[in-house]
């Protein structure tokens, strides 16, 4: 005798329990395949600073900004964009760093870091325009906690 299937089951209502499937492997994987997964790349496509002015900016952050990620948030931010730069705590309780890229995309970055993180409340931003420096490494980094280097105008 067969096995009876939904699909071969009366309209009567007559169903096969799953205890009583005759196929074991009801359950569908969620995952991806290999080859949809090998096609998705994560890497952010850095930018290319040709043909575009590049510039440097020092910025503060005021609000409560330490203890909920944002050093993390501005970091991931900045390789996304393809900045150069870094991000720190201060003593004070702000959070400030320097970044350097294409102005546009400085802009961007700058209106990200206005908002924070989601649990960040953002006060203030303070920024300035600096020198562009060549003897950057090419990464967003992210310094210990130190004293503020910035100096407001």
């Amino acid at each position: 005798m067969t096995a009876m299937t939904r699909r071969d089951a009366p309209r009567s209502g007559h169903f096969l329990s799953l205890s009583q499937n005759p196929t074991p492997n009801h359950k569908r994987s969620c995952r991806p395949s290999p080859e949809y997964a090998r096609t998705r790349s994560t890497t952010p496509i850095p930018t290319i600073e040709t043909n575009m002015s590049s510039q440097r900016i020092a910025f503060k952050v005021h609000g409560t900004v330490q203890g909920v990620g944002f050093r993390d948030f501005t970091q991931k931010r900045a390789v996304e964009y393809g900045l150069k730069g870094w991000v720190k705590n201060t003593n004070c309780g702000r959070v400030e760093g320097e970044a350097q890229g294409p102005e546009e995309t400085l802009q961007k970055f700058l209106k990200d870091v206005d908002k924070g993180p989601r649990s960040a409340r953002v006060v203030k931003l303070e920024k300035k325009i600096l020198d562009v420096r060549d003897d950057d490494d090419g990464h967003f980094g992210v310094r210990r906690t130190s004293e503020s280097l910035f100096e407001s105008s």
